[in-house]
């Protein structure tokens, strides 16, 4: 009887430990920069408003993947003038998405801490660390949907990308995300 009992749990074991799918909420998902201005007089802040993608996670084995997609044209630093020198050195004609991929996920216990993947800017792939300093699922207060969000930073060299100086700005970008997805 007990062995026929494990045997009966043993696909709902199996349920709760596989991976589950997370799909960018696009209303609630920005990613921003912080880079120095005019030889670091300054810190310009600019963010971009149209980003699409999904997170799969899977928190029993410690594993997942991410794949990020951020419409450059997007962008806006709240300056109008501004953002078109920007956009035109993101070159968003030729070069019109940003692309981060991970495949390897980091875990602090079961709580997600970090990403090693690789960023696609301007044709150029170069690797990148994301550290997440925050990362909660739950259900979703008012629409009950399950859902995940987490905070985070990056740094990149502009220059590993090919990304063109505009008015002294500096060669460090510092990435900060906040990122909602709700479950596929």
């Amino acid at each position: 009887m007990r062995v026929i009992l494990l045997f009966a749990l043993l696909p709902a074991a199996v349920a709760l430990a596989a991976p589950e799918t997370y799909v960018v909420d696009s209303n609630h998902t920005f990613p921003s920069f912080e880079v120095s201005h005019a030889g670091g007089f300054t810190t310009t802040r600019g963010m971009f408003l149209k980003t699409t993608g999904k997170v799969v996670i899977d928190r029993a084995a410690k594993s997942g993947s991410i794949e990020i997609v951020v419409d450059t044209a997007s962008l806006t630093t709240g300056h109008a003038r501004r953002d078109d020198i920007v956009r035109e050195s993101f070159r968003t004609a030729e070069f019109p998405q940003m692309i981060y991929r991970a495949e390897r996920l980091q875990f602090n216990g079961d709580t997600l801490s970090g990403a090693d993947g690789e960023l696609t800017l301007l044709g150029v792939t170069k690797p990148v660390a994301l550290m997440v300093t925050s990362f909660k699922c739950r259900p979703h207060p008012v629409n009950k949907k399950d859902q995940c969000g987490a905070d985070g930073s990056a740094l990149i060299r502009r220059s590993d990308f090919g990304l063109k100086s505009t008015g002294g700005t500096g060669d460090e970008v510092k990435i900060l995300f906040q990122i909602e997805t709700y479950k596929e």
